[in-house]
């Protein structure tokens, strides 16, 4: 008898751990994506829309472009220093009420001479 209550437990926090799978798996993806977009628009011939440019390129074959709502890059000064950020918005695809439904990530690139 004590198996009817024990299982739907079960089913539940099996569920919580695929989801929480799931946001890191795109977390991270996104993260790495906006990294290697800022990068690429920090190299010494490129400007800022190269770098949106590879954080799509990067993301078109990918379960996390899918979540993609906008990528946004731009040259700062922090410090004395010219920096390439590139911004990720999207949103996860999470069942229920449960945790955050937006996601903003940044990569960060020291721009070259």
């Amino acid at each position: 008898m004590e198996f009817v209550f024990v299982a739907p437990l079960i089913a539940l926090i099996a569920l919580a751990v695929v989801q929480l799978a799931l946001a890191m798996h795109i977390r991270t993806t996104l993260v790495a994506a906006a990294a290697e977009g800022a990068r690429v628009a920090a190299a010494a011939d490129r400007e800022p829309r190269d770098g949106v440019a590879k954080t799509r390129d990067v993301l078109a074959d990918n379960l996390a472009g899918s979540v993609v709502e906008s990528v946004v890059a731009r040259t700062e000064r922090r410090g004395g220093v010219v920096v390439v950020s590139v911004q990720i918005h999207g949103r996860l695809p999470l069942l229920g009420l449960l945790g955050p439904d937006t996601l903003v990530v940044t990569g960060h690139a020291m721009e070259e001479g």
